[in-house]
């Protein structure tokens, strides 16, 4: 079983599943100690066992809907109306099939109302179902429970402090909405202030920002590239990514994940034969990554793809979703964790949902760039401004990072989030859970495997006060289900204690404990 791989020049790497690669880091040997990743291999006898499992659910489902088609078993599927029986069928019979004899049985698990804000502990709204969750009901209670869940890396969703002051004066000051786009009446003053705020944060020319983090990538990237243009994307990049990928109409080719072998062979053989049919050069080739991958809990291997773009002479679209601000010794991202130039990516994207709090994206990057996507982008042309509260969320955030509140409450921030990250992944690894993941990742997946341990592994932490995010088939690959944990600064030791504390119970109980490692003992510091 393979475990952590450090990367070395002359190490040949081992990715999950046993897929290996050879990478040449000639170039970036330095940043081996930074390549630190965990990816055991699916034990054989859990892999058939949970491919079985799958089988047996499909099977009994389709008994099922057989009874349920003769009016023995009560159901509440969806139909098609028969007056539209010529046109194309807007459900899909599989997705249908899926969703009423799988994900119905444990709807329970996911999207779990909350009253209060998304803090290190939440207010969970306590639902109950009398037909096995065709329907589901509030029961008017709630529950305080410990949050594992939510990408709150920095603690920034607070409901009083610094941030939830200065966003009630500007919502006094300027209102709460702006009825217009940024290409007419909806570019306040507040909005230049935290665009500037943002290019000096990630120390670039210029950046433009927008409502909503999905549609900054979605309907931003065809404003880049077109038919002619070729996109070499990560095997699992976000949807926003996939979908602006294919709004662009550009061509779109897969390399596997982090593995820079297939990353070059997709370049090498770009440049050799062109585009296909006429062999013409590419008119541009943009390659499309993400900093931390929010399912693996994987960190980019920066270095060496910045060293494939100058080769091969492509643009590098990097999406910082979940890096900026929770890694890099001051929060600045990947690009700052590596110790490289922000002049050496093309395109630098990122959210505010994440290490800041609030809401929205921006695009930063040169001010050649920024000027010719404020005049191309649909998003700035049609879609409403932010709203100067959301805005004003990001600039208190930003500057308390920054240190420019006068404060060190951003870099004890920091240092908390990368404390609580090493000490939860090392313990969680210790107890014998299959980990995947970079060393320094807030995002922590521990494999659970079987379809059937899905929701008893959601269910069990909650009676013990514990709110998990789990997830499975077709979120991940049919045999890696998993359970997902997202550290925050907010986390104290206590909390992270209690948390390991009934991993450990319900680990053992459901038999979730799958690593062959050897374990070190050895007790670990927080």
């Amino acid at each position: 079983m393979s475990g952590d791989t450090g990367r070395g020049a002359a190490a040949a790497t081992k990715k999950k599943n046993g897929v290996h690669g050879h990478v040449n880091l000639q170039k970036s040997e330095v940043f081996s100690h930074l390549y630190k990743e965990s990816f055991e291999d699916t034990p054989l006898r859990v892999a058939v066992l949970t491919y079985i499992s799958y089988a047996i659910i499909v099977v009994f489902g389709y008994v099922r809907d057989f009874i349920r088609n003769f009016g023995f078993e009560k159901t509440h599927k969806t139909h098609e109306n028969p007056k539209n029986k010529d046109f194309v069928p807007l459900y899909s019979d599989f997705e249908a099939f899926y969703t009423r004899n799988m994900y119905r049985r444990i709807r329970d698990c996911y999207n779990r109302p909350i009253c209060s804000v998304p803090g290190a502990e939440i207010d969970l709204m306590c639902r109950t179902s009398d037909d096995y969750f065709w329907t589901i009901k509030l029961t008017g209670e709630t529950q305080r429970v410990i949050n594992m869940g939510s990408y709150n890396y920095l603690g920034f969703a607070q409901a009083s402090g610094p941030c939830a002051e200065a966003v009630e004066q500007s919502m006094r000051a300027v209102g709460v909405g702006v009825a217009g786009s940024r290409q007419e009446l909806g570019s306040l003053a507040i909005h230049v202030e935290c665009e500037n705020l943002v290019a000096e944060y990630l120390g670039v020319e210029a950046a433009m920002v927008y409502g909503m983090g999905f549609a900054t990538n979605s309907m931003n990237m065809p404003v880049f590239v077109h038919k002619g243009c070729l996109i070499i994307s990560d095997q699992l990049n976000h949807s926003s990514l996939i979908l602006g990928a294919r709004m662009s109409g550009a061509t779109i080719r897969v390399y596997e994940h982090n593995d820079m072998r297939s990353l070059e062979n997709r370049l090498r053989t770009a440049i050799i034969f062109g585009q296909p049919r006429t062999h013409r050069p590419w008119k541009k080739i943009l390659i499309v990554v993400e900093g931390i991958y929010s399912m693996e809990g994987s960190i980019v291997k920066l270095p060496d793809i910045v060293r494939l773009k100058k080769k091969y002479k492509a643009y590098l679209w990097l999406d910082e979703a979940h890096s900026i601000g929770a890694i890099g010794p001051t929060g600045r991202g990947v690009v700052e964790y590596f110790g490289l130039n922000v002049s050496d990516i093309d395109i630098m994207m990122g959210t505010f949902t994440k290490s800041f709090g609030s809401a929205g994206g921006y695009i930063a990057g040169s001010r050649a760039m920024v000027t010719y996507l404020r005049a191309m982008s649909q998003s700035g042309t049609y879609a409403v401004s932010m709203s100067p509260a959301v805005a004003q969320q990001i600039i208190t955030s930003m500057r308390m990072i920054m240190g420019k509140d006068g404060t060190n409450m951003g870099r004890d921030r920091l240092e908390s989030l990368h404390r609580n990250t090493v000490y939860f992944r090392r313990r969680i690894r210790q107890m014998g859970f299959i980990v995947y993941g970079s060393e320094d990742s807030p995002i922590v997946p521990a494999l659970i495997f079987m379809p059937a341990k899905i929701a008893p592994t959601s269910r069990e932490c909650l009676k013990r006060n514990v709110a998990v995010v789990v997830v499975g088939f077709p979120a991940t690959p049919i045999i890696e289900s998993r359970v997902r944990f997202c550290l925050s600064a907010s986390h104290t030791k206590e909390m992270l204690d209690k948390v390991l504390n009934v991993l450990d119970e319900v680990g053992s109980g459901l038999g979730l404990k799958y690593s062959h490692q050897v374990i070190d003992q050895t007790p670990i510091e927080y």
